[in-house]
């Protein structure tokens, strides 16, 4: 072999090393401008999060004011927005329904029917009222209805009042309007189980809040499910909002920290954290969440709310996981899912009346617009209507 043909191998090995060093270099670039336009943060790699005894993670870097204008996606919503009673008449059907059939006994027959009562007992255990509640409910119920000599809408009438008073009483509204300038941004955990509808609940939040004006950053704190952190840039894109993520499989507790960060950097009011579903009953990924607390607090931040989302057709079995999360996290609300495609409605009593914790949320169907703020009266009166009115 020549000189001439040494040179052009050394050459073509020179090349090729140059290339395969730059090829990686342009394609992050690329991809961090492309996540740049779409108001995106994206971090190569996770910063470390120290333990206990360490310090918060510092910020990976600094974080500039990117993306689309706050307002931008919220106009494209193009969806008929139903007056909240009558969403909830036309999407508890099915509770409804139940509930009634075990009600027509005791409006037929009369308050001295026993068997009435006892189907009205069963209806409302089978709409997960819950056994404690029904049999304390009927049994006031029952001594009213005596008493007063009900009969027909009278027993209706009283029935609506127990219930009323069943779930009536607790502050509903999410603690975001009263912060003061130093808890800022407000910071609103979503938690629960694999497939409740964590990041659907984000994004339909979002939506609600830009629409009252908030500007919100969404986090995407569920790095072990890749379709989680596309579904919630989509809903970044539709309201507007900018969406923090790392790379999947980092450490949650980084991206929230990170998320925060950003949330400081341009003036947000809220963080929204969309984390991972896991199993109330599996203990190391109950401490992961109260690690994300634990580093989000560390750096000063303020949990205003930490929502479990609930999916409604479990019935009793979210009784379980509500109270696990609330030993883990603190749990400060629900959001009930799915309450349109169930007849187990009931467990919204259930839950107030055993944990204590008020529903603040109720999903009513697939619509952006579907998340609705529970309202304890439309509520009953969906329950109990008479659908012939």
């Amino acid at each position: 072999m020549g000189a001439l043909d040494i040179l052009l191998v050394v050459g073509a090995v020179l090349a090729i090393v140059a290339l395969i060093a730059v090829v990686p270099l342009v394609a992050g670039r690329r991809r961090r401008h492309d996540a740049d336009r779409a108001g995106q943060v994206v971090l190569d790699r996770e910063p470390a999060v120290g333990d206990d005894s360490g310090q918060p993670p510092p910020p990976t870097r600094e974080v500039t004011d990117v993306g689309l204008p706050y307002d931008a996606g919220v106009a494209t919503v193009e969806e008929e927005v139903v007056a909240p009673r009558l969403r909830f008449r036309e999407r508890l059907g099915r509770s409804r329904a139940a509930i009634t059939r075990g009600l027509s006994g005791l409006l037929d027959r009369g308050a001295d029917d026993d068997a009435a009562w006892e189907e009205l007992e069963e209806a409302l255990i089978a709409a997960d009222v819950g056994v404690a509640t029904t049999t304390e409910l009927v049994e006031r119920l029952r001594t009213r209805a005596r008493a007063e000599r009900a009969a027909g809408d009278e027993l209706r009438a009283l029935l609506r009042a127990e219930l009323l008073d069943a779930v009536a009483s607790a502050d509903r509204s999410l603690a975001l309007d009263l912060l003061e300038e130093r808890e800022r941004p407000g910071i609103v955990l979503v938690v629960g189980v694999n497939g409740t509808g964590k990041t659907t609940t984000v994004g339909k939040l979002a939506l609600a809040l830009a629409e009252e004006g908030k500007q919100a950053v969404l986090v995407a704190a569920d790095t072990f499910r890749a379709a989680a952190t596309e579904q919630l840039v989509i809903w970044g894109e539709r309201v507007g909002a900018q969406v923090v993520r790392h790379q999947q499989g980092a450490d949650p507790a980084a991206v929230a920290f990170d998320g925060l960060a950003s949330a400081r950097a341009r003036g947000a009011d809220v963080v929204l954290v969309d984390t991972a579903g896991r199993l109330h009953t599996k203990a190391n990924l109950m401490e992961e969440l109260r690690k994300l607390r634990r580093v989000l607090e560390r750096e000063g931040g303020h949990v205003s709310e930490v929502l479990l989302v609930l999916d409604a057709t479990t019935g009793q079995n979210g009784l379980a996981q509500a109270r696990e999360f609330t030993g883990a996290v603190g749990v400060t609300g629900v959001v009930l899912t799915k309450l349109d495609g169930t007849a187990r409605g009931g467990i919204v009593v259930a839950v107030q009346r055993d944990l204590g914790i008020p529903v603040k949320l109720v999903g009513l169907g697939e619509g952006a617009h579907d998340l609705a703020p529970f309202d304890p009266e439309a509520f009953v009166d969906a329950l109990l209507a008479d659908d012939e009115d």
